[in-house]
C-alpha cells in the first residue's frame, strides 16, 4: 500500500513550524534576560558621578628672566675701552676758529703715551643737544632777569628747529626739570619767563643729574649717522651753597663720562670794570673760578658778561663753535678697565694754535665678581 506524502509535507511543516516558533521564541527570551541584566547598570549610571581624580601637575621649569643690560655688558665685553673719541676746537692767536686742518696736522697723547689716531673728521654740522641749568637760589635773585634773558638770548642764537633740542632744568635746594628735551623755542622761553628765586644753591647735584640722566641718553637723529654733540650751558653765580649729594669732582667725572661740553656763564658782577669800551673781569671770583673749572675740565668755556647785551657776541661765538669743531678717535695702548682718569693731550703741528678739548676721560670701572 503506498505511502501518504501529505503526512510527510505535514509532518515536514510541521517541524518548519516548530522551528520557526522556536526560533521566535529565543530572541524574546534573550530579550528580556538582556533587560534584566541592563536595568541595574542603568540605575547606576544615573547616579551622579563622582568626580574623576585629576592627574598630577608635571612642574613647569620656570625660565631665569634676562640679565640686566649692564650685566650683559660687563660679563660679554672682553676690551671695554676700545675706542675713544675727542670732540675739539682749534684757535689762532687772534682767538678765531680754525677750519681747514687735517689729520696730519695733530697728534694725540694719553698719559704722556702718544697714540695713533684711527679715525678723523671735521664736525661742522652736527646735531646739539643741551641741557640748559638756570640758578634759582636767593643768591642771584637781584640777576634774574638777567639770567632769564640771557638763556633765551642763547636758546634764540644757537638752536636750530627740528636738528637741535634742548631741555630746561632749575635748581636751587635741589635740582628740578622744568622742561624735557623739545626744539619748541617758545615752550621753553614761556618755562624760563615763569621761574622765581629762592633757596640755597644746589650746583653740583644739578650738573651730576643733568649729565647723567638727560644728557648720557639724548633723543638721538633718525637715519644712519646717529652723531650729535653734548652741551650743557650752566648760568649761576657758581657758589654752590649746601652740602651737596656729589661733590665737585663727581659732578665733572659725571660730564666727563657722558661726554658733555660745559659752557658756563657767570652772574657775578664783582670785580667788574666798566670802564672802556667792553666790561672786563679783572679778578675772578671763588664762584668765578668754579664755574672756569667745569668749563676747562669738560673742553667748553666761561664767559663773564655784566650786561645782556656783552651776550651777544658770547652766544655768537658758542654757535660757531660748535658747529667749527673737528674730531678725533683712537685705540688706547692701556685697555685696562681700571676705572681710572687718563689725561688726554692733543696738540698741533702748526705754530701758534691752540687746541681747546676736554682733560681726559675715566677708564670703565673693573667687572663685578660673578654672583652664585
Amino acid at each position: 500500500m503506498p505511502k501518504k506524502i501529505y503526512s510527510r509535507r505535514s509532518l515536514t511543516l510541521g517541524r518548519g513550524l516548530s522551528r520557526i516558533v522556536v526560533l521566535m521564541r529565543k530572541p524574546i527570551l534573550s530579550t528580556i534576560l538582556l533587560t534584566g541584566l541592563l536595568l541595574p547598570l542603568l540605575a547606576v549610571s544615573q547616579q551622579p558621578k563622582a568626580p574623576a581624580p585629576k592627574p598630577p601637575k608635571t612642574p613647569v621649569p620656570q625660565a631665569k628672566p634676562p640679565a640686566k643690560a649692564e650685566d650683559q655688558e660687563i660679563t660679554t665685553l672682553k676690551f671695554p675701552v676700545d675706542l675713544v673719541s675727542v670732540v675739539f676746537t682749534v684757535l689762532n692767536r687772534r682767538q678765531k676758529f680754525v677750519t681747514d686742518l687735517v689729520q696730519e696736522d695733530f697728534q694725540v697723547s694719553e698719559d704722556n703715551t702718544r697714540q695713533k689716531i684711527t679715525n678723523f673728521s671735521r664736525e661742522t654740522d652736527l646735531p646739539l643737544r643741551v641741557g640748559l641749568l638756570l640758578d634759582t637760589s636767593n643768591s642771584i635773585r637781584d640777576r634774574l632777569k638777567f639770567e632769564q634773558e640771557a638763556a633765551v638770548d642763547f636758546l634764540h642764537n644757537v638752536l636750530r628747529r627740528r636738528q637741535d633740542y634742548a631741555f630746561l632744568m632749575s635748581f636751587d635746594n635741589e635740582p628740578s626739570v622744568l622742561q624735557d628735551f623739545t626744539d619748541d623755542l617758545g615752550q621753553l622761553t614761556d618755562v624760563i619767563q615763569k621761574q622765581r628765586a629762592g633757596g640755597a644753591t644746589a650746583l653740583y647735584d644739578a650738573i651730576w643729574t643733568a649729565a647723567r640722566h638727560r644728557l648720557a641718553n639724548p633723543p638721538l637723529p633718525s637715519g644712519s649717522n646717529p652723531a650729535i654733540r653734548r652741551v650743557l650751558v650752566v648760568i649761576s653765580d657758581g657758589d654752590d651753597t649746601l652740602p651737596s649729594e656729589h661733590s665737585r669732582s663727581e659732578a665733572i667725572e659725571m660730564a666727563q663720562r657722558a661726554d658733555v661740553s660745559i659752557y658756563t656763564i657767570s652772574t657775578s658782577t664783582d670785580w667788574m670794570s666798566v670802564t672802556g669800551s667792553a666790561p672786563r673781569k679783572y679778578n675772578l671770583t671763588d664762584g668765578d673760578k668754579v664755574l672756569q673749572m667745569l668749563a676747562d675740565e669738560t673742553g667748553g668755556r666761561a664767559f663773564f658778561p655784566y650786561r645782556i647785551d656783552d651776550l651777544a657776541q658770547s652766544f655768537a661765538d658758542i654757535g660757531a663753535e660748535l658747529r667749527s669743531q673737528y674730531s678725533l678717535a683712537y685705540v688706547p695702548t692701556n685697555r685696562a678697565p681700571d676705572g681710572k682718569f687718563r689725561t688726554i693731550k692733543i696738540q698741533s703741528a702748526r705754530s701758534g694754535l691752540t687746541v681747546r678739548a676736554r682733560k681726559g676721560y675715566f677708564a670703565p670701572r673693573p667687572p663685578k665678581p660673578a654672583s652664585d
